[in-house]
């Protein structure tokens, strides 16, 4: 019988530090540990994590799955219940060491029937439903916190690197020969933010043609939540992964949808991704997911390019 540890690390060091911890002081004999890649969206059903199936493909019968506390691997009822369903199909214990779960036997079925106890799916339901409520609520704060912020006027973000009125000033010392180095130095700041203050003054700048074409503007589609799923496991482009990061999310119902805010071609490239959620290739297609994915594609065909129209 083997110990097998599931881990899934944080952008919260504290919160990643403390799962370390309760792991550590459980005195857990020889484990096997299969820890999360930090790419992955917590968003995620448990059963389609990477790391999670490689665990339950390891696992054999007799096998403890330990967790430093519930929501490390799921984020809702539904999920609980999944995977209590498969770890007690496969014969698997599952050992949680801190939170409210911690205090509770999840392995406690009927004796004829073989399904939870109703207390226990009870308490699981109950519980869950809490946690689901809590992040819910922080969530709902956050985003009230930055509606306040806008009406006040701050617009939030990363601020220049370097300030407006010494942008001249930093202009005017690379035409006289200043390096970026040393002008990176002199004012406190990066290489790269001495080189976008004067992009257009370096070398390999192409500048754009009066005659050519405007560049895309920005427009925002509201991305199915399934679709958003997917694509949070694929490879991406850099500009394809930042339009999914800075996406936000938008309750309805069960379900959500992600308001994706990005240029046209970055939105049709999305929309490439996700081809296989249409089956094929021996893969069968899965309805809602496929059903999602059109909802995507007739909003990505509605798009109208926002480029104001040339005139020559």
């Amino acid at each position: 019988m083997a110990n097998l540890i599931y881990k899934r690390v944080s952008t919260d060091q504290q919160s990643t530090a403390r799962q370390n911890l309760v792991l550590d002081e459980a005195g857990i004999e020889d484990p096997v540990v299969f820890e999360e890649d930090p790419g992955t969206s917590s968003r995620l059903h448990p059963l389609q994590r990477p790391k999670f199936r490689e665990l339950l493909t390891y696992a054999r019968p007799g096998d403890t799955v330990h967790i430093s506390e519930m929501f490390r691997l799921v984020r809702g009822t539904g999920h609980i219940l999944d995977i209590l369903d498969d770890l007690h199909r496969d014969q698997v214990a599952l050992r949680i060491h801190d939170g409210a779960f911690s205090a509770m036997d999840l392995t406690a079925r009927h004796p004829r029937t073989g399904e939870l106890l109703s207390t226990v799916k009870f308490m699981v339901q109950t519980l869950a439903a809490a946690g689901e409520l809590q992040r819910d609520l922080q969530r709902e704060l956050t985003y009230d916190g930055l509606r306040a912020a806008e009406a006040k006027g701050s617009k939030g973000g990363r601020r220049p690197a370097v300030a407006a009125d010494k942008t001249d000033t930093v202009r005017t010392a690379y035409l006289e020969g200043r390096s970026i180095a040393a002008l990176a130095r002199e004012h406190g700041v990066s290489r790269g933010a001495i080189r976008t203050a004067v992009a257009d003054l370096l070398p390999d700048h192409t500048p754009i043609e009066e005659d050519g074409p405007a560049p895309e503007l920005p427009v925002t589609l509201d991305m199915p939540g399934k679709v958003a799923d997917f694509l949070l496991t694929t490879d991406k482009e850099p500009a394809e992964r930042a339009a999914l990061d800075q996406g936000m999310t938008v309750r309805r119902g069960q379900g959500y949808t992600l308001r994706v805010t990005a240029v046209p071609a970055v939105h049709r490239q999305l929309l490439a991704r996700c081809q296989p959620l249409d089956g094929g290739q021996g893969v069968p297609a899965v309805p809602a997911q496929r059903k999602a994915r059109r909802e995507y594609a007739n909003r990505v065909s509605a798009l109208v390019d926002p480029r104001p129209e040339h005139h020559s």
